[in-house]
């Protein structure tokens, strides 16, 4: 029994390998080039960072976003590696994530040799991420239950900022987090959302509109929902 148990972890796992390769290679074959982004998809597992009454609703691996509770997603692949892939993350550069959500992001970056720092609004997807990040051995990333909207001025200044959830307009408090020569990347709108780049230089801050996207709203904490979900 013990045996076939190990076999069939194994078939398990092997399976989730698969299945992460082909996520890469699609990944690659629409146009995402950064070997190091591409690199850290391949070693993140997707599966153990959507909570358990989520799982086996959906492919984890399908360039798709997942349904992880209280109305949030974790954002598509191919979104995911895009962002990241923009902001250029170099390693020790201290970053800020608003929209922690499922923790896998925060995974991504670590991966990429950040100091991660994530702010959540929810709760129970706070603990969540803190849970999984821990048993994937990520738990150097700083989970904070919080207000995105004042991002963490303790912390700052940030090298990065990467917002996942749509502000209506840009956040004037996370742009003045920003250190000499950061970038942040943050989809804006209501309704129809694109990704703004902006990069500062100084007392200078440029924008620049790019991929047309579709996230889920970017609400205070204060608005937080109980609503059972988990």
């Amino acid at each position: 029994m013990i045996g076939m148990q190990a076999d069939g972890a194994g078939d398990g796992d092997a399976a989730r390998a698969h299945a992460r390769a082909a996520m890469v290679a699609h990944m690659a074959k629409h146009g995402i080039c950064d070997a190091r982004v591409l690199a850290a998809m391949a070693a993140v597992p997707r599966d153990p960072f959507i909570p358990a009454a989520h799982r086996g609703k959906v492919d984890p691996y399908g360039d798709h976003p997942c349904q992880i509770g209280f109305d949030q997603t974790m954002s598509q692949p191919f979104v995911v590696a895009y962002m990241l892939e923009r902001l250029r993350v170099q390693p020790s550069e201290k970053v800020l994530e608003i929209g922690t959500g499922s923790g896998y992001q925060a995974a991504l970056l670590h991966e990429l040799g950040a100091r991660v720092f994530t702010i959540e609004r929810i709760s129970a997807l706070a603990e969540h991420a803190r849970g999984v990040l821990a048993a994937t051995g990520y738990d150097s990333v700083c989970v904070r239950v919080g207000d995105g909207y004042r991002g963490w001025p303790e912390e700052a200044p940030f090298a990065v900022i990467i917002v996942s959830c749509a502000p209506p307009i840009l956040p004037a408090a996370l742009a003045v987090q920003l250190c000499d020569g950061g970038r942040m990347i943050v989809p804006v709108g209501e309704g129809q959302q694109r990704l703004v780049v902006l990069r500062k230089r100084g007392a200078c801050i440029t924008e620049e509109q790019d991929l047309a996207v579709r996230f889920v709203p970017m609400v205070p904490a204060a608005e937080e929902r109980h609503d059972g979900q988990a």
